[in-house]
């Protein structure tokens, strides 16, 4: 029997972020999948200088971005949907259409578990928090009603311990501290609330996985990178150290 993951996210570079390093630790399990679903295709972001994208092409570039951040991990999604609700926009989708369409797709796959955006959003993004609600509803109506899959829903999440330290290094570097009241800031969830933390330090440091690839997932995401730079710890050396310590917790 296969164990199935499903992604529901708002932009392209979300998945990566996310579920990169959950991803690789199945990379020799052949029974484990995944399938992603975005809510947009993220083309109101921010376009970073050099990426060769423009405004009218951002979001078809960001699509491939994520498509070539799997590939260089090692292992693609079986299945990718699209909603194409305009980036920015998700709050303003009429909710039970956007309830029904995740569960369209989550029923059609019926994954043992779904994971999404908390009421947090990890950085307060409206996009990012109304899509997390509407995966929750979503979920709901499976969870329980006798059929295969639907086990758990899990949130992503960074402990709060984690945020307090990035916010030193962040202050010591002359940068501003993380602000939980501001949207595009990252913000933290209680280390006590934190209840499935996977230990990817393996991957972070293993030489059987190209170094390419620890970070490829976030790194391949170039016309974005003006907007991850807002959420990533101050410091060369912490990419690594953000990826074996974003849990995922329900």
């Amino acid at each position: 029997m296969g164990r199935t993951l499903g992604v529901v996210v708002a932009h392209p570079d979300d998945d990566a972020y996310g579920v990169a390093a959950v991803v690789a630790l199945h990379l020799a399990d052949p029974e484990f999948r995944f399938f992603l679903v975005h809510a947009t295709d993220g083309e109101g972001g921010a376009i970073a200088e050099g990426s060769g994208a423009t405004r009218q092409t951002l979001g078809a570039v960001r699509r491939v971005e994520d498509a070539n951040a799997w590939r260089v991990l090692g292992r693609s999604p079986y299945r990718q949907e699209w909603f194409g609700y305009p980036d920015g926009g998700v709050p303003d989708v009429p909710f039970d259409e956007l309830v029904d369409r995740v569960a369209t797709v989550l029923g059609e796959e019926r994954p043992d578990v779904v994971a999404t955006f908390g009421p947090d959003g990890i950085t307060g993004h409206p996009d990012h928090i109304r899509i997390g609600e509407a995966a929750t509803a979503a979920f709901l109506r499976f969870a329980g009603d006798g059929g295969p899959g639907f086990r758990r829903l899990v949130y992503g999440g960074i402990r709060q311990s984690v945020i307090d330290r990035w916010n030193q290094r962040r202050v010591k570097a002359g940068l501003t501290a993380w602000d939980p009241d501001t949207v595009y800031h990252l913000r933290g969830v209680p280390d006590e609330r934190i209840d499935i933390p996977p230990n990817t330090s393996m991957i972070a440091n293993s030489s059987k996985i190209l170094p390419e690839s620890r970070t490829a997932s976030g790194l391949r995401h170039n016309t974005g990178a003006a907007d991850s730079a807002r959420s990533m710890p101050a410091g060369p050396d912490q990419l690594d150290q953000q990826q074996s310590e974003l849990p995922v917790g329900s």
